[in-house]
C-alpha cells in the first residue's frame, strides 16, 4: 500500500503557473527522490501530494483512490520536515507518541508502536530524555519516529538533512536508506543535493521550472541523460560541456564529458591546457585545466598525480563516453 499517481496535476499562485500539467507514477515501496535547483517546484509538488497545498487542476490518487480533495490527515501519509518541530518540554517517548495520542489511540497500542519505532531508530535508550538533551541527528530520528508510528502508506521527506553538518548528513542518509530497506514503505524525498539523490533513490525525478525533465534510476540518469540540463545537474563534479568546432568534430552542437572520462597526459592529447587549481583528496585528485578557447575543464584522476599549478598538460576524452547534444540541448542518439 503506497502507490501514488499524479494525472495532469497543475499548481498556480494567482496568474503564475509554478507546476505545469504533470504526470507521475510512484510505485508501492519505491524510494523516489525529487531533485532540482532552488525554485524548481520540488517542495511544492511534495506539498500537493501531502495535501498541504490545493491542486489547481488534475488528480492525485493514492492506492487507486482519488485523494485530490481529501484532507491531509486522511491521506494516510506522514511528512518529515527540515525543521524537527519537537516539543521541548516533552520526553522523546511523548514526542513520538503525540500523533497517536491526538488520534485517541489505545494506550497499549501507543506503547507498542513507540517501542517498535524506537527499536528501529536506535532510540530505546533515549525515550525518557528531552529533545534538548539530544544531538541534531538524534532529534531528526525522533521526528522520523513520530512519522513511523502512524504506519503511513508513504513517507514524505522535505529536505530533512539540511540542518545537519556534513558528517551527520552522511550518517542520516545511510540511516534513512536502511530504514527504507527495513520498512519497505514508499518514500518520497525532496533535496537539492544530487549526491543524496544518487545514493538514496530507486528512482529520481529531475525537475526544472515545475516540469519533469527526466525520471529514471540514478545510473540511467548518469549514463543516459535526456538533455543537457539533466547531464549538468546529475554528477559530482559536474559534466564538462564543450561547444563550437571542438564539438562539431564529434558531430554535435555540444558535447559533454564527465571528469573521470578524460585522460590526462604530459606529452600528447586532443586539448592542450594549463593546470589551475588542483584538489587533492587522497583517493582522487580533481584538476581544473585552462584550455584556450574552452571553459575550464574538470579532470578526475585516481589517486595522486604528479602535476602542479601552471604545468602544461594534454587532455583526451574517451570517445565511448561522450554525450552529444543538439542546438536545443536534447540528447542525440
Amino acid at each position: 500500500m503506497g502507490q501514488i499517481t499524479l494525472n495532469q496535476v497543475t499548481k498556480s499562485f494567482g496568474d503564475v503557473e509554478v507546476i505545469p500539467p504533470l504526470d507521475l507514477q510512484i510505485n508501492d515501496g519505491e524510494f523516489v527522490v525529487f531533485v532540482g535547483p532552488s525554485g524548481c517546484g520540488k517542495s511544492t509538488l511534495l506539498r500537493l501530494i501531502a495535501g498541504l497545498e490545493d491542486v489547481s487542476s488534475g488528480e492525485i490518487a493514492i492506492d487507486g483512490t482519488d485523494a485530490t480533495h481529501v484532507q491531509p490527515a486522511r491521506r494516510g501519509l506522514a511528512m518529515v520536515f527540515q525543521s524537527y518541530a519537537l516539543y521541548p518540554h516533552m520526553s522523546v517517548r511523548k514526542n513520538i507518541a503525540f500523533p497517536l495520542k491526538m488520534a485517541k489511540m489505545d494506550k497499549a497500542e501507543q506503547d507498542r508502536r513507540v517501542a517498535n519505532a524506537a527499536k528501529v531508530l536506535n532510540l530505546t535508550d533515549y525515550l525518557d530524555r528531552r529533545p534538548g538533551q539530544l544531538s541534531g541527528g538524534q532529534r531528526q530520528r525522533v521526528a522520523i519516529g513520530r512519522a513511523i508510528v502512524r504506519e503511513p502508506a508513504a513517507f514524505l521527506f522535505d529536505e530533512p538533512l539540511s540542518n545537519l553538518d556534513a558528517a551527520l548528513r552522511v550518517n542520516m542518509r545511510l540511516e534513512i536508506s536502511e530504514l527504507h530497506q527495513t520498512l519497505k514503505t514508499t518514500m518520497i524525498y525532496v533535496t537539492h543535493d544530487q549526491v543524496e539523490a544518487m545514493t538514496m533513490a530507486d528512482k529520481i525525478v529531475v525537475l526544472q521550472a515545475g516540469r519533469i525533465e527526466q525520471v529514471g534510476s540514478p545510473l540511467e540518469l548518469y549514463n543516459a541523460p535526456r538533455n543537457k540540463f539533466v547531464a549538468g545537474f546529475i554528477g559530482s563534479p559536474k559534466m564538462n560541456f564543450i561547444d563550437g568546432a571542438d564539438a562539431a568534430q564529434f558531430g554535435a552542437h555540444t558535447i559533454g564529458i564527465r571528469p573521470e572520462h578524460i585522460t590526462l597526459s604530459t606529452t600528447e592529447g586532443l586539448w592542450q591546457g594549463r593546470v589551475g587549481v588542483a584538489e587533492h583528496l587522497g583517493s582522487d585528485t580533481f584538476l581544473y585545466v585552462h584550455v584556450n578557447g574552452l571553459d575550464p575543464l574538470t579532470v578526475r584522476v585516481s589517486g595522486e598525480v604528479g602535476v602542479r599549478h601552471g604545468d602544461t598538460v594534454f587532455l583526451s576524452p574517451d570517445p565511448a563516453k561522450l554525450h552529444r547534444f543538439d542546438a536545443q540541448g536534447l540528447r542525440q542518439s
